[in-house]
């Protein structure tokens, strides 16, 4: 192996390496959101308030693309993951509800 095919190698393990610690913390930044979530779910359902809030969520998907500027992320991904999310979550208060 050259070294030139070498360094490849290692800069393509440590690229990798990078991204599963990243996606651990994805993982696990996400557990934690849903148990929030979950939380106000309950809290809604407790109070009889409905599963979604359309205000709330338009103001978090702008939030999130103004974010995602700034990170240099596409912000229509950014919109796309979290309308994911928010389906998600809803579906979550709408079992609460039930």
């Amino acid at each position: 192996m050259s070294d030139a095919t070498q360094r490849a190698a290692s800069l393509l393990a440590s690229h990798r390496d990078s991204i599963d610690r990243l996606d651990s913390i994805l993982v696990y930044a996400l557990a934690e959101r849903f148990k929030h979530t979950q939380a106000v779910g309950r809290l809604k359902a407790e109070h009889d308030l409905p599963p979604s809030d359309p205000q709330r969520e338009a103001r978090q998907i702008e939030r999130l693309q103004k974010l995602a500027l700034d990170a240099d992320l596409d912000p229509e991904f950014a919109k796309k993951f979290l309308n994911f999310i928010i389906a998600e979550v809803i579906q979550h208060h709408e079992k609460h509800q039930g």
